[in-house]
């Protein structure tokens, strides 16, 4: 099968190589999976680019998370019946040498979900990280109706897909962007307030938006960068969810945070207990076959045009995800 792989970590033009490999065959309670489009994410390139520490030790890496296509075998354990299957995979590559980058994948049979007969490969490439980052996101701290959840980031992929949700759940989002193409696309994901941080001061424009009580709830993508205006854009006891940063250190703000009793958690999707991703798969399923969750994308690219593609997520002026059809 054709794959893309790297040998060491660098440039995506310097280390990305297209080669033929053996197809894989699914041991017990795995699945083959025909690759129609696979997800480019910014943990992929970072993973690339030697910024994440790669896990375990291999001779090469076939990258990436996340893809779609249709289940061709099935191991041992599995139902037959999934065969013919249109999933949607997830975490592919955690943990080991082989993700989605490729015209087959094997995962674990509960990485492989239906992808409803609404939603293209193209999209359903798209899901995985970023889709179960922002439902963890929206939802770690309970219910969300009635609330204000404030968006750091609202056009990325995470954001776009965490306005979404916290919107089916009955919160008010306000999300924050960085250019007014940006602003536009939170806008039309359903944000009721857009925030162009380039341009305006968030702590008064929140306060301005809240009547000055601040929102409840902040997902958090930049906490680095942001870290030291999060006790001011919160209620007293408001919570956050980070799960990115720029930087790997930083000033924060204790005396503020604690004033205002400010509570935090901070998570990586890949980690989390299998029934928590269940739940969330579950609930997901539903707004995907009802068309309440859309996914944006940037674009679409050949397997020769790999190194474009890892080069558009890396420039971060993107809108919407980034996908390779296989």
């Amino acid at each position: 099968m054709k794959a893309v792989i790297y040998r060491k970590t660098g440039p995506a033009s310097e280390v990305l190589e297209i080669v033929d490999i053996d197809k894989p065959q699914p041991k017990p309670g795995e699945v083959l999976v025909r690759i129609r489009a696979s997800g480019v994410n910014p943990t992929d390139t970072k993973t690339r680019a030697g910024i994440f520490p790669i896990q375990g030790k291999w001779s090469r890496i076939l990258p990436h998370h996340d893809g779609a296509g249709i289940i061709e075998a099935v191991g041992e354990g599995v139902s037959q019946s999934r065969i013919g299957q249109r999933v949607w995979l997830h975490f592919a590559q955690w943990g080991g040498a082989d993700g989605t980058a490729a015209e087959y994948a094997v995962t674990a049979e509960v990485q492989a979900v239906p992808l409803p007969d609404n939603v293209s490969f193209e999209e359903g490439a798209t899901f995985g990280v970023p889709l179960l980052t922002a439902y963890h996101a929206v939802t770690m701290d309970g219910a969300v109706g009635g609330r204000t959840i404030l968006v750091q980031g609202g056009a990325g992929a995470v954001g776009a897909y965490a306005i979404q949700i916290a919107l089916a759940k009955g919160a008010t989002v306000i999300a924050t962007v960085s250019s007014d193409d940006k602003a536009r696309a939170a806008a039309q994901n359903g944000a009721h307030h857009v925030i162009n941080y380039k341009r305006e001061d968030v702590v008064a424009r929140v306060h301005e938006i809240t009547d000055g009580t601040g929102v409840d709830h902040i997902i958090e993508v930049n906490l680095g960068a942001n870290a030291t205006s999060l006790p001011r854009l919160l209620r007293n006891g408001g919570f956050v969810a980070a799960y990115g940063s720029e930087a790997f250190t930083g000033d924060f703000p204790m005396v503020e945070a604690v004033v205002q009793q400010m509570r935090m958690a901070f998570f990586i999707v890949f980690m989390l207990p299998r029934n928590v991703l269940d739940r969330a798969i579950a609930d997901l399923s539903g707004m995907l076959a009802a068309g309440t969750i859309r996914a944006r994308i940037h674009a679409c690219y050949s397997p020769d045009q790999i190194a474009e593609a890892h080069d558009a997520v890396d420039t971060k002026s993107t809108i919407g995800n980034v996908v390779v059809r296989f």
